[in-house]
């Protein structure tokens, strides 16, 4: 199976659960997974690379999605909102979800970079 999923990304800064003071900056992320194929692929396991302005890296990996598998027919797609906490006010993530196509082969959908930023930072 070719890597015919698509992943689009929307992230917003959660001004009310940040405390800057602390170095606490707290973001919601967004994603859509989308199986453009005319296969039934299953969401197996999720990796994640974060990394605030300081170049301090988090490395996250795991089963599925907030606690969901999901399958994906042909055509399908499966939102899930999660976040993350870094240190400072502007940030980038970027990882890869592991899949498994109807005939059991696994193969990587990768999740582009997105920028994590604090409305403010922006200049």
């Amino acid at each position: 199976m070719t890597n015919p999923i698509n992943v689009h990304v929307k992230t917003r800064y959660l001004a009310k659960e940040s405390r800057p003071e602390q170095r606490r900056y707290v973001y919601a992320y967004e994603i859509e997974i989308e199986n453009q194929s005319d296969e039934t692929a299953q969401l197996i396991s999720r990796y994640w690379r974060i990394i605030d302005s300081n170049d301090q890296t988090q490395e996250v990996q795991g089963i599925g999605v907030v606690g969901q598998q999901p399958t994906l027919e042909p055509g399908a797609s499966y939102k899930y909102t999660s976040g993350v906490v870094i240190e400072t006010e502007t940030g980038m993530m970027q990882g890869s979800y592991t899949l498994r196509g109807a005939d059991g082969d696994e193969f990587e959908a990768e999740i582009p970079a997105f920028a994590l930023v604090k409305p403010s930072a922006l200049h």
